[in-house]
């Protein structure tokens, strides 16, 4: 086990070094980052060649990058154009993120994997179809649909709920929008359970449980969830990155001073420094969690043994 994760450690250089290649090439080559910074107005020639010496972007992008990435390692990710350090912004915005992330996660788990389980083992079945047309209908509305809806009933004519998060942000005010995030990803988890429960629930080894005449509930608990779990959480653990920085739109909704919302706010004043930082974060996120999820194939099923 420990030569597999080193393995898979030295494996995650490469693939971090040409994802934040292309980030850095992507974010540098879309726009103009010191007109982004001067407003609406153009800078006269004199202020933005200071400006390009002062965040060092007269230097061709080549050296840009060796330069950034040599800042990173030292724990420095830039300063912002408005003077604040990025690091501050990511102290500010991961946490919040984390915790919509969390509870985002944990509606897909505990629904998910539940309705999922229930119709996998009464598949045909009117609760079977009922479901299944639940989670086409969520998979056919686009989140800031789903989004506006939830927040124009539940926090503007029903009163349920504040329309606009706080600025802490605890966790019972985030678990409406971790909902309303979580919905599309929550139908293919269900989905995704209900087919591999099925497919499983046909295999020899279950009917070999059954035969020797072991409980019904140890026999889907022990036996044929653990296997079906397999796929779902390979979806779970790659939908943990794609939470974290697929979460503009509900943030925005919502309020959330979260890592989608700093991006979107570097994004439209071409602040290069902040969009680079917060992705290269959020590479490391979707690298580790890749890396637990092949960690978690071994416990789900015994039969997967890492040399």
């Amino acid at each position: 086990m420990g030569r597999y994760v080193i393995r898979r450690l030295l494996q995650m250089i490469p693939v971090f070094f040409g994802a934040t290649l292309l980030i850095f090439l992507m974010v540098n080559v879309m726009g103009d980052p010191i007109a982004g910074l001067c407003g609406d107005r153009a800078c006269d020639p004199a202020t933005a060649a200071q400006l390009e010496k002062e965040f060092g972007l007269d230097k061709p992008v080549w050296q840009q990058y060796l330069t950034y990435m040599g800042n990173v390692f030292t724990g420095d990710f830039g300063t912002a154009f408005n003077g604040q350090p990025v690091t501050e912004l990511m102290a500010d915005a991961f946490p919040v993120t984390i915790r919509l992330t969390i509870v985002a996660i944990i509606f897909e788990i505990v629904i998910g994997i539940s309705l999922g389980v229930v119709t996998g083992l009464k598949r045909g079945r009117p609760v079977d179809t009922t479901v299944l047309l639940l989670t086409l209908v969520v998979l056919s509305i686009p989140t800031f649909v789903t989004g506006l809806l939830v927040q124009y009933l539940l926090g503007v004519e029903w009163g349920w709920i504040n329309p606009a998060v706080s600025p802490e942000a605890t966790f019972d005010e985030l678990i409406v929008p971790g909902l309303v995030l979580a919905s599309v990803s929550l139908a293919y988890v269900t989905r995704l359970t209900r087919t591999s429960i099925a497919e499983n629930k046909r295999a020899d080894y279950v009917r070999t449980a059954v035969a020797k005449g072991l409980p019904r509930r140890r026999v889907i608990s022990r036996h044929l969830l653990r296997n079906s779990l397999i796929p779902v959480v390979t979806f779970i653990g790659a939908d943990v990155g794609a939470l974290m920085g697929g979460a503009i739109v509900t943030e925005r909704i919502f309020n959330i001073h979260g890592v989608g919302y700093q991006l979107y706010q570097g994004i439209v004043r071409q602040n290069t420094q902040t969009v680079v930082g917060f992705v290269t974060i959020l590479v490391l996120v979707f690298l580790l969690a890749n890396l637990l999820v092949d960690l978690l194939y071994a416990v789900l099923d015994p039969r997967i043994r890492y040399a």
